[in-house]
């Protein structure tokens, strides 16, 4: 996986692309950085609405932050996306994670 840095090399040329940016929520979620790997997962979902993984991610570091409340409605959103774009997978993997966490 490319750094950090490399990454917003990246993300300064195509500033919009759901990847780079879901790539930086996860670089910054292993780094302990919740609050800004928040940031990028918001910044990815507003790129592209129909990725329910980006949901689900975002959901791990707000509990990671014990934010449980929030977790559980962005998981909630996450499979309501899932669901509209029939991605069955994603859907059984947030359902799962909600169920697991008490939603």
């Amino acid at each position: 996986m490319p750094s950090i840095e490399q990454l917003m090399q990246l993300l300064s040329r195509t500033p919009e692309d759901d990847f780079v940016l879901y790539a930086l929520a996860i670089e910054h979620a292993k780094c302990g950085e919740h609050d800004s790997a928040i940031t990028f997962f918001d910044r990815a979902i507003a790129a592209d609405p129909s990725n329910a993984y980006h949901h689900f991610h975002k959901a791990r570091s707000l509990e990671a932050i014990e934010r449980i409340e929030e977790a559980k409605e962005t998981l909630r959103t996450g499979l309501r996306v899932a669901k509209e774009h029939g991605d069955r997978k994603a859907s059984s993997e947030l359902r799962g994670y909600l169920d697991m966490i008490g939603g």
